[in-house]
């Protein structure tokens, strides 16, 4: 069985390292989320970049920021939010992180602020409340 998230994060260009790192610490130390019976797994899954060149996004133009994405198995997504949060990002205010994990029907959106990982929108929204 698995447990799926989807993860976006957007950062300048000159931080392209700093989301490689993400991405290989994703694919091979993340931690899985608790799990009994399964002490100990590592590795969730790993980034893309899908801005490049041959993205496929719409539009006439090429894409004038850079974004990578990927779903995740059974990510701690706290430890993912501390790793974020704890990157030595050269522009922290150019982070967005979104985060859209199982059985949820939008993505939550992360920002670094003050020196802090702050989540922005929607914090809790009701999905039963149709009037959103």
């Amino acid at each position: 069985m698995s447990w799926v998230a989807h993860v976006m994060i957007s950062a300048d260009l000159s931080d392209g390292a700093h989301v490689d790192a993400l991405s290989d610490w994703l694919r091979d130390e993340a931690p899985w989320r608790e799990q009994p019976g399964v002490p100990g797994v590592r590795g969730v899954g790993f980034l893309r970049l899908i801005t490049g060149p041959d993205s496929g996004w719409g539009g006439g133009k090429h894409p004038e920021c850079a974004v990578w994405a990927g779903v995740l198995n059974h990510a701690d997504l706290d430890a993912l939010r501390q790793r974020v949060a704890g990157a030595p990002w050269r522009e922290p205010h150019a982070v967005q992180l979104l985060i859209m994990d199982q059985e949820e029907s939008f993505f939550r959106l992360w920002m670094i602020r003050g020196g802090e990982l702050t989540q922005y929108a929607p914090v809790r929204p009701s999905e039963e409340d149709a009037d959103f």
